[in-house]
């Protein structure tokens, strides 16, 4: 049976000539046949006569045979096609496609031309993906290996198309701040098409952006002394104009530029849901109200509402923010800054949320809290917006986060008040009136019931000390259960002995409203919330929860759950749980009040158990046959176990601020041990570059508390994290320092893991310096203890680094063979991690050898087992030498994207040698596709970074940087 027209056909002209039937690939012939189906798809369902087809097919030489050719291929393609699809039509042919045949190109054009229309509404971020999509279509060089003038016309036609849809991207990746991301793709199609200018204009814009000024200026330099060899022309206007802008360092060249109808950042709205009870309070709404609406034309309208925990100073922000909206109309910012726990929120990851919230990129924020407060301010000039800073800590904590331009306003809430804010509005939040207290509470409770119990709902709430909080949570409860009269919560709230007499100063108001839910907690869940305060993290998984309170996964889940709905925990998602921080304070006190002794240290150290467990079970999926974990401090309870290895590495990564507060507050007495194998055992946590100031703190805290109780054990583990640490950061001699010493005390503690990974690491920090047979010295005796003990896929890691001292030395056959046995020893080790480092030192030693074909195989085998398990820093590095592959097999243009590549991997982590030479090998690369000026740029970079640091390297770039100038 002959299908409809074009039923489940798919047609590809945007690389070779393909067809596909409900996914099933057809086949479409001979290249001759192919030059027919090309003609007729690129028609657009239009009728082709005969004589245009053999025009089409053969030029002005047809065969004498040509009509009847001609006939044979399209009776083929009818067979494949369907008599309904390819029709005879007046003379000649046409392909008729209904709704659910496509062709490629046709796709392509509807979704370039909704770009254009979203770009034009100025939805820049839509056009950007709607321009990606629309380039997705390619596959290679259209109309590959098809013969005939009309394929190579259209071939040229096509490719200029798809440069032009290229470059509408790129401008929108500019506009939308992706300006760093651009630079390697910028790198690689200038070189592939040097007379391009507006490519050229996009890649100076792109570097100015990122930074790299200099670099702007050489590609300038760089094309118009192309352009004046080549063709006898300058450049053109606008190109000539940037530079010029560049030069005079033009202020709108440093963000993306704005249109009316399309601000060049997101309006957020981050405000909290208001109440839909708020209740009294009408002299502060009016004088706060005031204030915020008086914000445009002043330099900033700064409001701080100070008061006690419980008072309402969240509500009553969140419900005049909201009110004051319309005068806010580029957005509203959120932050609860956490000010009363021991972990506040820092302003530099707050700035950063900001920041990614109003629309900038990962990539363009700046480190550091004063460039990040500086850009925050920048990105707001022009525009009114609210920030809305919550629990704030002290006003150290505010002022990098103030927006500081007219028109805009701030709105803090704190326990104290902020007399050292310059300029704030200060108001003190009191408590409720009597009359406003059982507004609220009629309001959440219902008029009926409380009218009829007038007398005892006064008692309830002057028993909550007329805080609206615990007005609030009193009123739910009673709420909630409708068996309730108002007089049996009276009755409850009236006994002293079931609530803190602690109503009348500072934080016991919060204590006591607090009391309200816990004076009525059974026995099992007052244990359970005493114990979940006990963990520093900023919340937890049910599972951790569970080894917490020493309970199996349901009634862990039941119990929580049960808090959540009294609201003195909260369901922060699926799955995990937060407390308020003034509530984990509470919690905390009540422990120290009325737990049983010993009752909070055997938690922690369950919790650790838990963590040190369930990290073990993701490191040995990562390191199935590694021995590490076979001198681990044994666990008391057992962790999680996983299907698969991405969910384990998900874990990892999600778990990681738990993780390392737990081993923070658990390094001391019993339970030092296991938390610093807890670092061992997460160490991808900093190898990955994320989460490594934390690990570093971690790190410093317990070594500095196993030599306070001299344990050698514990310390040279420490030494040992920390010194890997030291390496992934280019600070080879403090490493150095680490190792060694992880050494000695693994000796004298008789424990051959520190020993052996303290030689290894020696011997790595040592090759890095250049000092093979430093390393030679330090590896082989790590290769011998490895051995000891079976521990052979950590032996197979010193002979990579034996390999890599050999080549140091000229050994390349030997290198060859080391790397080689290792990689063979990682093979036997399934789903083995430790492979990629395998791949990526036979990479090196091939590379040596000459052998640049085999040692890119091997580069590209470890990036793919690099990036599955998230190692960012090796990432970065594996670009950086496939780059060097490239470079020396004459692929400059493919060197300078792949070492772009390595520079945005790198971005703040791996040290600015690594980066340095990551420069160096770009500028080498841009040297040999003519941009010379570039090229000089990054050297200059990288001799500044060499120079400071005192790196032998200096030497051969200041070569570089003369023979540029000679």
């Amino acid at each position: 049976m002959v299908a409809d027209p074009g039923t489940g056909l798919r047609f590809a002209v945007l690389g070779p000539i393909r067809a596909w039937r409900d996914g099933e690939a057809l086949a479409t012939g001979s290249p001759q046949q192919k030059a027919l189906l090309a003609a007729l798809l690129l028609r657009g369902g239009r009728t082709a006569t005969a004589s245009e087809l053999v025009d089409a097919i053969w030029g002005e030489e047809p065969p004498q045979q040509a009509l009847a050719a001609l006939r044979t291929y399209a009776s083929r393609l009818r067979k494949v096609l369907g008599a309904q699809t390819l029709v005879s039509e007046s003379g000649g042919y046409a392909i008729r496609t209904g709704p659910a045949a496509r062709v490629d190109a046709d796709e392509a054009a509807r979704l370039a031309a909704d770009a254009e229309k979203s770009a034009h509404s100025g939805d820049r971020r839509r056009a950007r993906a709607l321009y990606a999509g629309a380039l997705d279509h390619w596959d290679g060089e259209p109309l590959a290996h098809v013969p005939g003038p009309y394929a190579a016309t259209e071939r040229t036609r096509l490719e200029e198309w798809r440069l032009t849809l290229l470059e509408h991207r790129l401008d929108l990746d500019l506009e939308t701040g992706c300006h760093t991301e651009a630079v390697s793709e910028l790198t690689a199609l200038t070189a592939a098409h040097p007379l391009r200018e507006r490519l050229r204009e996009l890649l100076m814009l792109a570097l100015y952006r990122s930074g790299r000024q200099a670099e702007a200026l050489a590609v300038y330099a760089d094309t118009r002394r192309l352009l004046s060899d080549e063709l006898g022309v300058e450049p053109r206007a606008e190109l000539a104009e940037l530079q010029q802008r560049i030069l005079r360092a033009d202020e709108s060249l440093t963000a993306p530029a704005t249109e009316p109808a399309a601000p060049a950042f997101v309006r957020p709205h981050q405000l909290p849901a208001t109440v839909p009870d708020f209740t009294g309070r009408a002299a502060f709404v009016q004088e706060l109200g005031a204030q915020l609406g008086s914000a445009e034309g002043r330099v900033m309208a700064v409001s701080a509402v100070a008061g006690i925990g419980g008072v309402g100073k969240t509500t009553l922000a969140i419900h005049l923010a909201h009110a004051a909206r319309e005068h806010f109309p580029d957005g509203q910012l959120y932050v609860d800054l956490q000010g009363a726990s021991p972990t506040p929120a820092d302003p530099e990851a707050v700035l950063g949320a900001f920041l990614r919230a109003l629309g900038t990129t990962d990539s363009a924020i700046p480190e550091g809290v004063e460039e990040r407060a500086a850009l925050f301010r920048s990105t707001l000039a022009g525009r009114r917006v609210l920030a809305l800073l919550d629990n704030a800590r002290d006003a150290a904590q505010i002022r990098p986060l103030l927006p500081g331009t007219e028109g805009s306003a701030a709105l803090i809430t704190s326990r104290t008040r902020m007399i050292d804010l310059a300029g704030a509005h200060l108001v003190d939040l009191d408590v409720m009136s009597p009359e406003e207290a059982m507004t609220l509470f009629t309001r959440i409770v219902g008029a009926e019931r409380v009218e009829s119990e007038r007398d005892a709902a006064l008692d309830v709430v002057a028993a909550c000390g007329f805080l609206p909080l615990a007005i609030r949570i009193a009123a739910s409860r009673l709420a909630a259960r409708r068996t309730w009269t108002v007089s049996v919560l009276a009755r409850k709230l009236g006994d002293e002995r079931r609530r803190l007499d602690e109503l009348q100063a500072g934080d016991l108001a919060v204590k006591a409203t607090f009391e309200l839910g816990y004076g009525q907690l059974d026995p099992e869940q007052a244990r359970a919330f005493r114990l979940l305060g006990l963990a520093d993290g900023p919340d937890i998984s049910l599972a951790a929860a569970a080894a917490l309170v020493d309970r199996d996964a349901d009634t862990a889940e039941e119990l929580l759950e049960s808090l959540v709905d009294i609201s003195l925990l909260e369901s922060a998602a699926p799955g995990r749980y937060r407390y308020h921080d003034l509530v984990r304070l509470y919690a905390r006190d009540c422990a120290e009040r009325d737990a049983p002794a010993g009752e909070g240290e055997p938690a922690l150290a369950r919790l650790l158990d838990f963590y040190l467990a369930t990290a073990t079970s993701v490191y040995r999926i990562g390191r199935p046959d590694e021995r590490l974990v076979d001198f681990l401090e044994r666990t008391r309870c057992d962790g999680l176990d996983f299907p698969d290895r991405s969910t384990a590495i998900d874990w990892l990564f999600a778990e990681a601020p738990g993780i390392l507060a737990c081993a923070r507050q658990t390094g001391t007495g019993g339970t030092l041990r296991r938390a610093t194998d807890l670092l061992v055992v997460t160490r991808d946590l900093a190898e990955s570059g994320s989460h490594v100031r934390q690990y570093e703190l971690a790190a410093l805290l317990l070594n500095g508390q196993a030599e306070k109780q001299r344990d050698a054990w514990a310390a040279g583990r420490c030494h040992m994290v920390l010194a890997a640490l030291h390496i992934h950061s280019g600070q080879f001699d403090t490493a150095t320092e680490q190792a060694l010493a992880a050494t000695e005390l693994g000796q004298a503690a008789d424990d051959p893991l520190t020993v052996s990974y303290g030689l290894n690491l020696s011997g790595i920090s040592a090759n890095y310096q250049g000092h093979s047979d430093l390393a030679r010295s330090y590896l082989r005796p790590a290769l011998t203890v490895f051995q000891s003990y079976g521990n052979t896929t950590s032996a197979a890691s010193a002979m990579c680094n034996l390999a890599r001292a050999e080549l140091s030395a000229g050994n390349t056959d030997t290198a060859v063979k080391l790397a080689q046995d290792a990689v063979a020893i990682y093979q036997r080790s399934t789903g083995s991690m430790r492979l990629a480092n395998g791949h990526y030192t036979l990479g090196l030693a091939l590379a040596d050898a000459g052998r640049l074909g085999g040692a890119r195989e091997e580069f590209a085998g470890a990036l793919t087992i690099f990036q599955e398990f998230r190692q960012r820093l090796w990432v970065g590095m594996t670009h950086y030498r496939l780059a060097e592959v490239s470079f020396r097999l004459g692929e400059a243009p493919a060197a300078a994207g792949q070492a772009e590549q390595a520079l945005a991997v790198l971005r703040g982590i791996g040290g600015a040698w690594r980066r340095a030479n990551v420069l160096t090998l770009l500028g080498r690369s841009l040297e040999c596709i003519g941009q010379h000026g570039r090229a000089a740029a990054c050297w200059r970079e990288a001799l500044a970074t060499y120079e400071a640091e005192g790196s032998a390297e200096a030497d051969e770039v200041r070569r570089l940087l003369a023979s540029v100038a000679a």
